[in-house]
């Protein structure tokens, strides 16, 4: 965090001290709070926390963003703030390492990591082209393609194009190495328009032709592919509680779209024009999970990948949140016992709202029976080789054109049925959008669910929970939560949530494990 004037080396910038800045902030009514939760999440450098809050330091003055990469300081000289203009009252100046002004939640225009973000997201999904992109999130904006770049540029170094071809190589790689797919496949699956392109980029970035590749790396590696699927290894950080997922997901399998058993887990997926399943299980004697998916998928296969490791959590660090949780007497044995838990999110964000709608103030078995029977009524069929999977999930289209009648016959008081409703037309519209990869302000994203008609604060955090991998929710209101922390209130569970933050999300699921394993 040491930067004055772009400056971060010790020996070419001279460090002027600030103590009236200290002096000053001790007394600030803006200072965050929660300086304990915030310090861990500084020291992850964890993303989604960017632009949440800002971090100033009193021995530099300057201030910065929680992912800044140099060497963070010590606790005892950061103090934290909402936003950059209150570290700016409080005497800091920005750093110009981590450029805080273009922290993800700040206006449009000073938005640069997340229109870069948002970039590379859109067209790694495949939805639509490169230039489309840049056009369209120029207009989104109200900038120029040419600023586009240039931001592009700025914040990751180099050129758009770039950055997407070393992304197609390394995924190309591993589909040379770990499946039997055809070349060419790979190359269209990768993001290149030509196998000809492929080729040619393969062989000036490794200095070998694809099919050498492939040689080398032997038939191992693919010996569990067919004619009709492929796997492929998504990594993660042990320890990983894959039996408390399962059993997890398990209690809320959405019938017909899912297949979940003590062993794996399955479903049907639409991603764009394509449409197919996957089937996900624990990689043995290897900290990864094997993801088979149907050839039909492998023209989406960015946008499949990243959604996998959303809904299994894979980019958590375990080691971190278990260390910070297991210091509060409330949480302590539940972590030894589950050091590695993680939290479930989401494989299609609309799902999951409809899924927290239909859970609002009844068992979990009784809202999954009824999202089973919904996804019945308006999921579109599809044929799988496991007769488990024969729905996908319902679109927010066709949920916005479904009358109150035509759910509540499925089981569901009117006010739910208005609220899916709501949800699906907010949806449709892009007003409110819970899984198109763009970075989330996770207190607008919450007041702007609980906008919508039957649509509370525990609601809005559960979704934000999974959905939007805010790992900082807390559904203060939840009942089992209250039970399980001595028959607290909501405000009380609230205060005791205090020590747990930034990672209360996985608090959760510690304290609902619990309510399980009584």
């Amino acid at each position: 965090m040491l930067a004055i004037f772009g400056h971060h080396n010790k020996k070419n910038c001279h460090v002027r001290k600030w103590p009236a800045v200290g002096k000053r902030m001790a007394h600030s009514a803006n200072v965050m709070q929660d300086t304990k939760g915030r310090y861990k999440a500084l020291l992850a450098r964890d993303s989604r926390f960017d632009g949440i809050f800002f971090v100033g330091v009193t021995s530099t003055g300057i201030y910065c963003r929680p992912i800044c990469p140099v060497k963070p300081p010590k606790e005892i000289n950061c103090r934290f703030y909402n936003s950059a203009q209150e570290a700016e009252q409080a005497g800091f100046r920005p750093c110009l390492r981590c450029r805080p002004e273009l922290a993800p939640g700040n206006a449009p225009v000073d938005a640069s990591q997340r229109i870069a973000h948002q970039i590379v997201r859109r067209i790694e999904d495949g939805l639509i082209d490169e230039k489309a992109a840049l056009e369209a999130i120029a207009d989104e904006f109200q900038l120029s393609s040419r600023q586009i770049r240039r931001i592009i540029q700025k914040e990751l170094g180099v050129a758009p194009i770039q950055l997407l071809l070393t992304r197609r190589l390394l995924l190309a790689k591993q589909l040379l190495t770990e499946t039997k797919l055809p070349i060419i496949e790979i190359a269209f699956a990768s993001g290149f328009a030509s196998l000809r392109r492929f080729n040619d980029a393969f062989s000036s970035r490794y200095g070998m032709p694809p099919t050498r590749l492939r040689k080398k790396a032997g038939g191992d590696a693919r010996a569990g592919n067919g004619a009709e699927s492929s796997t492929l290894q998504l990594s993660y950080r042990p320890p990983y509680d894959w039996a408390g997922v399962l059993a997890f997901l398990k209690a809320r399998e959405l019938h017909g779209v899912e297949w979940i058993t003590d062993g794996f887990y399955a479903r049907t997926v639409r991603l764009g024009d394509q449409k197919g399943w996957i089937k996900v299980t624990q990689t043995p004697g290897r900290n990864a999970l094997t993801l088979q998916f149907a050839h039909e998928l492998t023209p989406v296969l960015p946008a499949l990948l990243g959604r996998v490791r959303d809904l299994f959590d894979l980019n958590a660090r375990p080691d971190l949140i278990s260390r910070h949780l297991s210091k509060d007497r409330h949480l302590a044995a539940l972590v030894r016992a589950t050091p590695g838990i993680r939290v479930p999110g989401s494989f299609n964000g609309f799902e999951l709202g409809v899924r927290a709608i239909l859970g609002q103030q009844v068992t979990v078995r009784a809202a999954t029976t009824i999202a089973g029977r919904f996804a019945a009524a308006f999921g579109e069929r599809i044929a799988t080789p496991f007769p488990e999977l024969n729905r996908l999930t319902p679109e927010p289209l066709r949920v916005a054109r479904a009358s109150v009648e035509e759910i509540a016959r499925l089981g569901c008081t009117g006010a739910r049925c208005k609220s899916m409703i709501a949800l699906a037309r907010a949806h449709r519209s892009g007003e409110l959008s819970l899984d198109d990869g763009a970075h989330h302000d996770p207190d607008e994203t919450i007041r702007r669910l609980a906008e919508i008609p039957g649509i509370g604060q525990w609601t809005a955090h559960y979704i934000a929970m999974r959905a939007l991998r805010w790992p900082d929710a807390f559904p203060k209101e939840d009942m089992a939560i209250r039970n399980n922390l001595g028959g607290v209130t909501a405000r009380r569970a609230e205060e005791i949530s205090q020590a747990w933050r930034p990672w209360r999300s996985y608090a959760v699921i510690h304290v609902w494990r619990q309510k399980r394993d009584a």
